[in-house]
């Protein structure tokens, strides 16, 4: 069987684009090819429908905007959905909104396409038929999941509909949508096979521990610590597949070489497949220096972020004793923010194994003789807006345009670990133990070495979930979470709402530069709005509050 995503044929990617081309997010009715009685004649076909299905789970574009939605990254140059929302202009003919639910419910419609036509084939391996249904029908749960997180109550349908059906559908509470989500979930662990029981040849498929790690994220989400602590804790204890913390931190988020041999290692749970000049992302083009490659500085993180990596030692920059230095402020911090963000003075590896320093701070440059290519020079400028940029998941295989060939984490055993210490705080079980586990193997990875960093600190619960907190952030950081997180800590009302700052190069390097005002509204900004254009072809579907 062909892997997913990174093997289409040309023929395969012709009738995928018509499928796309074809389908409306309300009009629902099979029209395509793909229900054509005359297509499914073999495996390979049906691999092909479910092969459109991975792809259209999640791409780069939401993974990314997602974190420019949280108060990690900033956005500076031009107008973008993610930068009128958290602007708090957004109004419900707002792209963001309308794309993301059109995408989703394509998805579920090739899910729906699948599963109603696989039994046509005629001679399937009934084990390879059974598996692939219940692929499908995680990727329908992941999308309905991942819908009705955004929107809250959205429409609920196990079938492809009728295109009368289709135009009088109603919102279906969200209480009933992630109750089907883990029903689906529930019934369909048992058929998938774990990570070490797929063949090489299909690396990337929907795993045992892909539907348990989604599962804990569903309850992660409504704060039931209980079941968080009960699934995650069955993932690390093997129950569903294998799966260890990769040894090194910065190469977790590179190729390891020309053949991109990290793929699918160890800590890898679900990700999003791409292969170099078949399927890439090119997000970074506009996130990175642009003396190594970069376009534009369209997003750049925030000293808010910057400030929360602790020192060497695990103390906040602002504890007693962290020995933090405001006039050198990049020295012995957690090893994690130079394999994430670049500051001034930073030593950027290049692919041909040398180094070269990026200028950040205005009048650097000049003073060394090199180009101020990367100077912060005031905002709307090409350089960046923050006096930051990034440097996780840069591709040194990727070449002019930084079209990339890196896999994108869904899920890695990072996460699960990060989920099991906040679930066992919150119960008020932390102890030396589960910290072990936990936040103490993933800081060793990281590269900490200091016992007062790696040892567990006893400390108050409060405490300790303000340190797993900044955990989860600087671990995950520009993996698409950080806005789910502040949403069900409810801080995002704090984080989202007034001015984020960048570096101290204001006002002649004397003060932190003061960005654009965010404006977050509880009363309407935990959720997006319900697409105006899905409002206007069904008069059925009601509106969120404040929209």
């Amino acid at each position: 069987m062909k892997k997913k995503l990174t093997l289409y044929s040309t023929g395969l990617v012709s009738s995928i684009l018509l499928f796309l081309n074809s389908c409306n997010s309300l009009d629902l009715a099979p029209t395509n090819q793909f229900t054509d009685l005359t297509y499914w004649t073999s495996a390979d076909k049906a691999s092909s429908v479910l092969s459109m299905a991975y792809s259209q789970m999640f791409g780069a574009n939401y993974y990314f905007a997602n974190e420019r939605l949280s108060d990690n990254l900033y956005e500076d140059r031009g107008n973008t959905d993610e930068k009128i929302f958290t602007s708090g202009q957004a109004d419900p003919a707002l792209g963001r909104f309308a794309n993301e639910w059109s995408n989703c419910y394509a998805g579920i419609k090739t899910c729906h396409t699948f599963l109603e036509n696989v039994d046509r084939v005629p001679g399937m391996d009934e084990a390879l038929k059974t598996r692939m249904k219940a692929e499908a029908r995680f990727i329908r749960a992941f999308l309905y999941f991942r819908l009705t997180t955004q929107y809250g109550d959205v429409p609920l349908f196990d079938h492809n509909l009728l295109l009368e059906e289709a135009t009088v559908l109603s919102r279906t509470p969200k209480a009933e949508v992630v109750d089907f989500v883990r029903t689906e979930l529930n019934d369909i662990v048992s058929v998938l096979p774990t990570k070490q029981e797929y063949s090489t040849a299909d690396n990337g498929r929907i795993t045992k521990g892909a539907v348990m790690t989604l599962l804990a994220r569903t309850y992660l989400y409504e704060n039931d610590w209980n079941n968080v602590a009960s699934v995650c804790e069955k993932i690390m204890n093997g129950d569903y597949g294998q799966y260890a913390l990769f040894p090194d931190y910065e190469e977790l988020f590179l190729p390891g070489g020309n053949d991109y041999p990290n793929k699918y290692n160890s800590e890898v749970i679900l990700d999003i497949g791409y292969a170099l000049n078949l399927r890439t992302w090119s997000e970074y083009y506009d996130a990175i220096p642009l003396s190594v490659g970069g376009r534009i500085s369209a997003f750049a993180p925030t000293q808010e972020l910057v400030d929360d990596y602790v020192m060497l030692n695990g103390k906040g920059i602002n504890e007693s004793g962290s020995g933090y230095d405001e006039d050198n402020p990049y020295v012995n911090r957690d090893p994690r923010f130079g394999y994430t963000i670049v500051y001034h003075g930073y030593q950027w590896k290049k692919a041909d194994g040398t180094t070269t320093t990026i200028y950040i701070q205005p009048g650097s440059a000049q003073l060394a003789g090199e180009p101020a290519t990367d100077q912060y020079a005031g905002p709307g400028q090409n350089t960046t807006a923050t006096g930051y940029y990034l440097r996780k998941w840069y591709d040194p295989n990727a070449p002019q345009g930084m079209a990339s060939g890196l896999n994108l984490y869904l899920m890695r055993y990072a996460d699960v670990l990060l989920m099991y210490a906040e679930s066992k705080n919150e119960l008020g079980q932390m102890n030396a133990d589960v910290w072990n586990r936990t936040v103490g193997a993933i800081r060793t990875r990281a590269g900490f070495t200091d016992a007062s960093a790696l040892n567990f600190p006893n400390s108050d619960q409060s405490a300790l979930r303000n340190i797993i907190r900044r955990e989860r952030r600087c671990e995950l950081a520009m993996e698409g979470l950080r806005l789910f997180d502040i949403r069900r800590w409810k801080t995002i009302e704090t984080v989202m709402n007034g001015t984020p700052h960048g570096a101290k190069y204001a006002a002649n390097n004397t003060q932190y530069i003061e960005l654009g005002a965010r404006v977050f509204n509880p009363d309407r900004n935990y959720l997006f709005a319900v697409p105006q254009s899905q409002r206007d072809i069904d008069p059925n579907l009601t509106q969120n509050p404040g929209y």
